[in-house]
């Protein structure tokens, strides 16, 4: 029995934590289940129509806008930076069967519902030029973080067919582990307790969503019987075992299926009085209601956004609500994208921003659009932040001869010509009238 506790007891010493199956505690004894009886794991939550929308909204909309990389000088400016080795592998191609969008979608998804998403990143050459990366789903890492802080990550191998880092490393088969240092694996973390691992929301979350999948059921089974209330079925005298088998058998077939709704046949003094109990008088719509808000406010979606009717909304209301979306709901994962990028895939010395272009956002209101580029180059008299040419690159469009100068205010006057040029001006003048008199 000491044995025994003293190996339980190393398990919560030891400084290790795994975003897997594999991890040294059991989920049960870090979680538990839900007081709704229902126990929540990210692929059941993501059968509740809420979280689905919730994490199909926040992975669309980090993976639709383009990245941008931005070079820094040491006065703090910032220029476009059109090619870089990392740009052309994170912007444009990841791996062999991913775009850009479907790459990030996927890395969103993970770190939405378990916290932590994690990336091979295949360097090749003397010179490790990262020329693939390749999503690891977080069921297969269990990450160890040694005394003096570095991490090592372990992944367990799944079979060739099934994932692409055994292409990426052809020497794992299916089941075997490899350790792998922190500079091979790009690993992203939500909000977290302990600094190195990303808490599990689904986990966090469980007796909303929870709820929600028990209430979803309760509604599943009261239209599987018809959608119609329940009644009594009363007999005179008192009724033996099998005879209460054979009515029980007669009504179920009697109100189920083809037969529901139909009138029954009753005899010998019985009588059939319905139970008026109805989805809304039980209040599971309203509690199913609830429950988006619930799970919205644990994943920070508004609830507009998953398709929450709100019959108080206006379009101004609702247009400020998408704004919102985009201030406090993407902005903040934009920002642990961009910045877990740069520790992971550039080198320390390398002063270069990532950035995700929201700008890319109105994209589908073209008024919208033009009047914020009329106001870059300067309309109303305000002075212009955007050159022609940045307009027109974040438009698609290719630059124009005189284009990269910042469009003067209107009723700028021309600069004054110096004195010198004033003088050569007269000389020349002087010189052209010697050579009319002769």
């Amino acid at each position: 029995m000491a044995g025994f506790l003293a190996r339980v007891a190393g398990l919560f010493r030891d400084e290790r934590k795994a975003g897997s199956i594999i991890d040294s505690i059991p989920e049960f004894l870090r979680y538990g289940g839900s007081k709704s009886g229902v126990s929540v794991s990210w692929r059941n939550a993501l059968e509740v129509s809420t979280v689905l929308a919730a994490t199909r909204v926040i992975s669309n909309g980090i993976a639709q806008v383009p990245i941008q990389f931005l070079g820094v000088d040491a006065a703090g400016n910032r220029t476009p930076i059109l090619s870089h080795p990392v740009l052309d592998v994170l912007a444009r191609r990841p791996n062999r069967w991913q775009t850009s969008f479907q790459f990030r979608q996927t890395l969103m998804a993970h770190l939405l519902l378990t916290g932590n998403a994690f990336v091979f990143v295949n360097r090749v050459g003397p010179e490790r030029r990262i020329s693939e990366l390749v999503p690891i789903a977080p069921g297969r890492v269990t990450v160890y973080r040694g005394t003096d802080g570095t991490l090592e990550y372990v992944v367990t191998a799944e079979a060739p067919e099934q994932s692409g880092l055994g292409a990426a490393a052809p020497e794992l088969t299916t089941g075997s582990q490899r350790r792998f240092p922190a500079e091979a694996i790009w690993h992203l973390r939500g909000l977290s307790w302990n600094s190195w691992m990303g808490l599990e929301i689904v986990k966090l979350a469980r007796e909303a969503i929870g709820l929600a999948i028990a209430t979803e059921a309760t509604h599943s089974k009261l239209h599987a019987n018809g959608a119609k209330p329940g009644g009594l079925y009363s007999v005179e005298g008192k009724l033996n075992a099998e005879q209460y088998k054979q009515i029980s058998a007669w009504l179920d077939a009697s109100t189920n299926g083809d037969n529901a709704w139909r009138p029954l046949v009753l005899d010998n003094g019985a009588k059939w009085t319905p139970l008026q109990s109805k989805g809304v008088d039980t209040e599971h719509l309203d509690t199913r209601k609830f429950q988006i808000e619930e799970v919205c406010r644990a994943l920070g979606v508004i609830p507009l956004m998953v398709g929450a009717s709100d019959k108080t909304a206006t379009y101004a209301s609702s247009e400020q609500m998408f704004i919102a979306h985009v201030v406090h709901t993407l902005s903040p994962w934009a920002r642990n994208f961009e910045e877990s990028a740069q520790a992971a895939l550039l080198g320390e010395d390398e002063r270069v921003d990532i950035e995700l272009n929201f700008n890319a956002l109105m994209r589908g209101a073209a008024k919208d659009r033009g009047d914020y580029n009329a106001k870059a180059l300067g309309s109303g008299g305000a002075p212009g932040w955007m050159t022609p040419n940045e307009v027109r690159r974040a438009e698609g469009l290719p630059p124009i001869a005189g284009g990269d100068e910042l469009p003067k205010p209107p009723g700028t006057a021309p600069a004054a010509p110096s004195s010198d040029a004033v003088d050569d001006d007269a000389a020349e003048d002087d010189a052209a009238d010697g050579e009319q008199d002769t």
